[in-house]
């Protein structure tokens, strides 16, 4: 099921797809939506010589506009067609610039949101590309992130990297983010994480800890391999 916020992209790209007319010129509409939870659209353009993709050219809107990282991205075809994957070269340029970010892809009964690097695994990576990062958190954190409470936080095939990184609030009418430095990422099994961990978490212990994160990732096993993310926050949005 897809998060309020991905549904609004979703909605954007659907609206767009809607007045695209009958021609070939364009027959596919993106949206993206940005870490502020502003949401842009774009479609290809179609030409004998080449042209860009829809999910291309609504990057190219949504760097025009300064939005930074992309959250998630959604592409619907023309003529009531619905969500399309997006095409191997759109994979290779989202991993790139955008590897946060989160792809509407078709489902069986209805949409679902992927990884992107879940889409192009074993991809190469472009070194230069040196892309803004962030972290998706509970909205239920904020208050705690924000005022330098909570300095930790455990993953679940969630990677993450030393340096700035805008952390990413994802309340139901949208978007809060602060700016911070991830200071260390440590990966250790689940049933290696003792009581010390669990403090640094915010939690009573780590029974407490184990409990919290199996109702974020309610399938996860006391031997899955988990990532310790260490940080401080640098401001506000």
């Amino acid at each position: 099921m897809l998060h309020p916020n991905e549904k609004r992209v979703l909605d954007a790209a659907l609206r767009q797809a809607e007045v695209l007319g009958t021609g070939d010129t364009h027959t596919v509409a993106a949206a993206v939506m940005d870490t502020r939870g502003r949401v842009l659209t774009g479609v290809n353009v179609h030409h004998f010589t080449g042209g860009p993709c829809a999910e291309l050219v609504a990057l190219g809107a949504a760097a025009a506009q300064g939005a930074g990282p992309l959250v998630t991205i959604a592409a619907v075809g023309d003529s009531g067609r619905g969500v399309l994957a997006p095409c191997g070269r759109c994979r290779q340029v989202l991993l790139d610039l955008h590897p946060d970010c989160f792809v509407v892809m078709p489902g069986d009964a209805e949409p679902d949101c992927v990884p992107i690097r879940k889409l192009l695994p074993g991809a190469y990576r472009y070194a230069d590309a040196r892309p803004e990062r962030f972290l998706r958190f509970n909205p239920a954190y904020f208050e705690r992130v924000r005022d330098g409470i909570k300095t930790q936080t455990v993953r679940v095939d969630d990677p993450a990297e030393v340096g700035p990184a805008w952390f990413v609030f994802e309340f139901d009418d949208g978007y809060r983010r602060l700016a911070a430095v991830i200071d260390q990422v440590t990966t250790k099994r689940l049933d290696y994480l003792g009581d010390d961990d669990a403090r640094r978490e915010g939690a009573s212990s780590i029974d407490a800890l184990r409990a919290a994160l199996r109702g974020h990732y309610p399938s996860v096993d006391d031997d899955a391999e988990v990532t310790e993310v260490r940080f401080h926050v640098t401001g506000d949005t």
